[in-house]
């Protein structure tokens, strides 16, 4: 455990970024072999549209963490939140809880806010729009979702009074769980059941992007699947029924183009979503 702290406390950025591009090839070739779904789609098209979005995700977050960095170090160097609060643990007892609770703060609340607040769906829209759900559309994000998960991310680490190394494990958890869980993968149904009692397991996550409500506004989570089971959000559909995208936005030109995407969220709001 001790050596995981040291690694994660000076992780490089180059091993971060190697972690993202392994994770994005690891998955496309598994897809490739044993797909969920044939999805009939120009791939690289596709890809790229989303690969784009995905470097303006890390463009915002590198720009943005030194505002991470000195929260975390802030609230270990005063004694302050949650894991600060807590009685001497054992050092796996103590991560398990942070990861947890990071997960609940700024990924599950976050995901489970942009969905009941009109301004923040208009961002979170574009990675809905999505009708070829494959590994590389995981950091499919408007740069404005972008700085909103971004803000929730640092009131977690505010609130779970994380140290950064935590916060490193848990961004490096965090994409290659997402990574796994929008690639389009045949898992044998039995194991994703399995798996999805304790994280979020590939056809959980698909549920979420159906088409329709309630599909859309349910899993909100992003690693683990307790805060889905314990609010009450969880649901399941048969995998042959689901339909990748949202409503409002079903047709090729709005969904499968980068310059319309950007534009989503300061578009007229459609109706058929009621969030």
């Amino acid at each position: 455990m001790n050596d995981i702290i040291a690694y994660f406390s000076t992780i490089p950025s180059s091993h971060r970024s190697l972690i993202l591009m392994g994770g994005i090839t690891f998955f496309w070739l598994i897809e490739n072999t044993f797909p969920l779904f044939q999805l009939q789609y120009r791939k690289w098209q596709h890809a790229g549209i989303n690969f784009f979005l995905t470097f303006t995700t890390i463009v915002v977050n590198f720009v943005l963490a030194f505002i991470l960095i000195k929260t975390a170090n802030w609230t270990t160097e005063n004694d302050f939140g949650l894991l600060q609060w807590l009685p001497v643990l054992p050092l796996w007892l103590y991560t398990i809880i942070g990861l947890l609770l990071l997960d609940l703060i700024g990924a599950y609340l976050a995901h489970y806010v942009q969905h009941r607040f009109k301004i923040l769906w208009r961002f979170h829209l574009v990675h809905h729009t999505d009708t070829w759900i494959d590994t590389t559309s995981a950091n499919r994000h408007h740069p404005g979702e972008s700085i909103i998960r971004f803000v929730f991310t640092t009131v977690g680490v505010l609130i779970v009074g994380s140290p950064m190394w935590m916060v490193f494990l848990y961004q490096t958890l965090s994409v290659v769980s997402t990574q796994f869980t929008h690639a389009n993968i045949a898992l044998p149904q039995k194991l994703d059941v399995f798996l999805s009692y304790f994280i979020v397991s590939p056809n959980m996550h698909k549920v979420h992007h159906h088409y329709v409500l309630p599909y859309t506004d349910s899993n909100y989570g992003n690693i683990f699947s307790v805060w889905d089971r314990l609010f009450g959000t969880f649901t399941s559909l048969p995998k042959d029924k689901i339909i990748y995208g949202v409503d409002t936005h079903m047709a090729v030109e709005e969904n499968n183009n980068l310059k319309n995407l950007l534009k989503i969220p300061f578009q007229k709001a459609r109706s058929i979503k009621n969030s």
